[in-house]
């Protein structure tokens, strides 16, 4: 399946694991590489020594494309950033924070680079400053969140946007990949779908609630910190926190309840009072399968989305 996605990255599928923090490490980043899409490295809240460990130990697994993600909000990203120019590998994706400044730098040592972006005026404004492709995200993805459907972002950056654009937002299955496809985009971001895979280091706490969970079962708490909402499944960490939230709980107040509650249940297996960030489309995380699975039955259904879709032309 070849798209401008597939051509810019050198690999066989239009398909990003996206980056989760704690969960995205080189074990499922290679999986899903020598599966024919590309994984990502997820670096929020890692060292630099940690990062460049990954780096080299995924180089160890495959010989196939793979990228690392970027929190720009991070204190030692010039660290993070540091290394990766050092250990090359094929892109970076970029997230909460001003991508702009980073571009140039990253292709001048010759790794490629893909924002994160919420709006049409970011889009733009780093497709001006020669982004090589772009990730929008919908509101209905796992972990932090815009404002913005994944819908409203397609219907209003695809017409927008002349570098290749890649979905992501509750993109579980593949008639997501094909709607993506069909709508313009060049491919998409999956990040919950691979929390399923047998690769992925997620504490089995985490895969077994997710699993379990239906369409319902998420909340977004953090909404009015000024940093965005976040998504996860409803615990009784998200329902002590909605509640101080909308009883205008001090900010400090909430923030000192929100730290560290992605690896305590990522890591710790606390599916109780940690954060168990997962996107909407629960109903489609029904079981564990190796990440090569995974990419196949996606790329198969997209396929068959595809095919039944020609019956309207």
């Amino acid at each position: 399946m070849k798209t401008k996605l597939t051509e810019l990255l050198g690999i066989e599928y239009p398909i990003i694991q996206g980056a989760m923090a704690w969960t995205s490490e080189h074990i499922l980043a290679a999986a899903v590489a020598n599966a024919g899409a590309t994984g990502v490295i997820a670096t929020g809240g890692r060292e630099a020594d940690w990062v460049r460990d990954e780096i080299r130990a995924t180089k160890k697994l495959t010989d196939k494309p793979f990228g690392v993600n970027l929190m720009l909000m991070a204190k030692n990203i010039d660290e993070i950033v540091a290394v990766i120019k050092e250990e090359k590998p094929a892109f970076v994706t970029l997230g909460a924070g001003n991508p702009v400044p980073f571009i140039q730098p990253m292709h001048a040592a010759g790794i490629k680079v893909i924002p994160v972006v919420p709006s049409v005026k970011l889009a733009k404004r780093v497709a001006s400053a020669s982004a090589d492709a772009i990730i929008i995200e919908g509101q209905e993805a796992g972990g932090h969140i815009g404002t913005q459907t994944t819908m409203a972002l397609m219907e209003n950056v695809l017409p927008e946007i002349d570098i290749p654009v890649i979905i992501a937002g509750g993109i579980a299955d593949g008639r997501a990949l094909a709607a993506a496809l069909t709508m313009g985009a060049e491919g998409v971001q999956m990040g919950s779908r691979f929390i399923l895979a047998e690769e992925c280091q997620m504490h089995q706490n985490c895969k077994d609630a997710i699993i379990n969970a239906t369409d319902t079962d998420s909340a977004v708490t953090g909404l009015t910190s000024g940093h965005g909402g976040v998504r996860s499944l409803k615990n009784e960490f998200t329902q002590k926190y909605l509640e101080a939230e909308f009883s205008c709980a001090p900010k400090d107040q909430l923030t000192a309840m929100s730290v560290g509650t992605n690896r305590k249940a990522a890591v710790e297996g606390d599916i109780v009072n940690g954060a168990v960030q997962c996107g909407q489309s629960l109903n489609r995380l029904t079981k564990v399968e190796p990440a090569k699975v995974i990419v196949e039955s996606v790329i198969a259904e997209a396929k068959e989305a595809i095919k039944k879709a020609q019956r309207f032309a």
